[in-house]
């Protein structure tokens, strides 16, 4: 799983999080939500890749279980930010085709090994 797709699209994402938290307090001067986006956001990553070493199969399921609740968590970050007028239309539009992505990612795989079906 080292290089699996949730590991790559999680590290990628994590990326834009830290470039918009960027834009935002460097251009917008938002600094709160933004701030809070800046962690869940990267934390999904962080927790993916801990998940590639995880010592038993529970630990493995709780990383990722953690990894999607941090992902739902900057879902709210970025819905907030838009209604708030910090992003626009387009930004929010990309950023979050691709929180919802690792998502629907995460979700599918914790749903697999919570019932014993695979890694």
């Amino acid at each position: 799983m080292q290089d699996s797709l949730i590991v790559n699209k999680s590290k990628a994402f994590a990326i834009r999080i830290v470039k918009l938290y960027q834009f935002l307090t460097e251009t917008k001067r938002e600094y709160i939500m933004s701030k809070q986006m800046l962690r869940s956001g990267t934390s999904i990553g962080a927790n993916v890749k801990e998940s590639v070493y995880a010592q038993t199969r529970a630990d493995f399921h709780t990383k990722l279980t953690i990894a999607l609740k941090e992902t739902s968590e900057t879902l709210y970050w970025l819905e907030l930010l838009f209604e708030t007028g910090y992003l626009t239309t387009e930004a929010f539009n990309s950023i979050n085709s691709d929180c919802i992505e690792l998502l629907k990612l995460l979700t599918a795989i914790t749903k697999k090994t919570k019932t014993g079906k695979g890694e």
